[in-house]
């Protein structure tokens, strides 16, 4: 093209890897709530960063109120020596150098609200009951935390969506989202408890694209396309494409298929004025509230996505998790040319040899 502007810029995934101005000190950590089998592994890998890595760790304050935590002897010589913070309360911006998660995509998601504006790197261990987000296993998880201490590893940037609630006759925004919830899988609207269908109107960049009639609506980030909205028939998305995609739950309309809109767009979601009811809205499943008529919910790409770290690189982890966790493309493989002509014609012969043999009983 004769002007250079014009020209597109694609980046290649493969160049987002994680490197270290300076040795990293501080590192949170956060386990699967309620969960036996988590208790041990925390332990061993909160005594390796503290005592053997000298590391500054921090974790949520409700760790140190677990009973299985305060009954396990070995968790008494950690405990003096972790930092602590409350959720809501105490501000991490600045603190952490990056975080480890141990559990399922739960703790990634907890881990991503914690940061309403810059999020460190995030390790997790997949130690759920799904674990799509978590790519690394706990064996070996010495070794695979030393790797990400020293840098060079696979990043993977994990678009959010900001969310903003406005109020009817109102030009402050809502308390609960005054700068915006960032979400990393989606926003829903939905009926909630209402016996009639939603009634929601949605909006691109002002523009009225149409009416959603049925159970709901999700707004999805490219993670959360494997999520939520890929259960509703979405399709599924890489995460390091930007895009946003738009799913009807259980819409009243054969026509009404997902679709994806670029990630630089803002929508709008409103109830309509004749909607015969409120409707509600969650943000990655939590902070769940009502949407009366006339009020709206702004949706945009974030500019502070989630770093999520590879254990191999953004392609292999992805695929291997679709593999592992949805069990993408799993069939029997279809049986070889040969082997298929050989079962033809050995059927054909039986088939031959006993209409044979009743043709001589008949005779």
């Amino acid at each position: 093209m004769k002007n250079v502007a014009m020209v597109m810029t694609i980046q290649d995934p493969a160049s987002q890897r994680l490197t270290w101005n300076k040795p990293p000190l501080s590192v949170l950590v956060i386990k699967k709530v309620q969960d036996v089998s988590v208790i041990q592994p925390f332990i061993d890998l909160l005594s390796w960063l503290i005592f053997e890595k000298r590391m500054v760790v921090f974790v949520e304050a409700s760790v140190l109120d677990d009973v299985q935590l305060k009954n396990n002897t070995y968790f008494n010589p950690v405990r003096d020596k972790l930092c602590t913070f409350k959720e809501g309360k105490d501000d991490l911006t600045d603190k952490i150098d990056f975080i480890i998660c141990l559990g399922g995509d739960g703790t990634l998601l907890y881990a991503s609200s914690l940061f309403q504006q810059s999020v460190p790197p995030v390790m997790a261990f997949h130690m759920g009951s799904l674990g799509f987000l978590a790519p690394f296993e706990f064996a070996n998880f010495q070794g695979q935390v030393t790797s990400v201490l020293e840098g060079h590893v696979a990043l993977t940037l994990r678009s959010r969506l900001r969310c903003i609630v406005v109020r009817k006759n109102s030009d402050s925004l809502d308390k609960k989202s005054h700068s915006g919830v960032l979400v990393l899988n989606e926003v829903v609207v939905d009926r909630g408890p209402s016996p009639y269908l939603s009634n929601i109107d949605l909006f691109l960049d002002g523009k009225h694209i149409t009416t959603v009639q049925g159970d709901g609506l999700i707004v999805s980030t490219p993670t959360g396309s494997t999520a939520y909205a890929v259960a509703a028939g979405a399709s599924m998305i890489h995460p390091s494409v930007p895009a946003i995609m738009v799913t009807p739950i259980c819409p009243h309309s054969l026509s009404f298929r997902p679709i994806v809109v670029p990630a630089g767009v803002e929508l709008k979601i409103m109830v309509s004025p004749d909607a015969r009811s409120t409707a509600w809205v969650s943000f990655d499943g939590r902070h769940q509230q009502e949407l009366k008529v006339g009020d709206s919910l702004k949706v945009t790409m974030s500019i502070y996505p989630v770093p999520s770290i590879c254990a191999q690189d953004q392609i292999s982890d992805w695929f291997d998790s679709l593999a592992e966790c949805l069990h993408w493309n799993v069939r029997r493989k279809q049986r070889q040319f040969d082997e298929y002509s050989d079962l033809v014609h050995s059927s054909s012969n039986y088939t031959i040899d006993s209409h044979d043999r009743q043709m001589k009983i008949d005779s």
